[in-house]
């Protein structure tokens, strides 16, 4: 083997290792950028799961005004026993 031969087997080997490397890393759940820093993979499901959390955030934040007004409201004593039932009916 002259000299050539030899560099070309190193650099497909070292191709070969860093490719390896990547596909056990992403199968283990990370990856790096091109400085090595890990990196979270995003799997299929975020943009799935962002949008159900969003959902539920907005649902939260109805309660929350829901409780405020609730809470806030001294007037109507009644009222708020018939509120709170109306909001367990749901």
């Amino acid at each position: 083997m002259n000299w050539p031969e030899v560099i070309l087997v190193i650099a497909v080997v070292a191709i070969l290792a860093r490719v390896l490397r990547a596909r056990f890393n992403a199968e283990a759940g990370y990856m790096s950028d091109r400085h090595g820093n890990p990196l979270p993979l995003q799997n299929a499901n975020t943009a799935q799961e962002t949008e159900a959390m969003r959902r539920e955030l907005e649902a939260l934040r109805e309660r929350v005004k829901v409780l405020e007004r609730i809470a806030t409201d001294g007037a109507r004593p009644n009222a708020l026993a018939a509120e709170i039932e109306a909001l367990r009916e749901k």
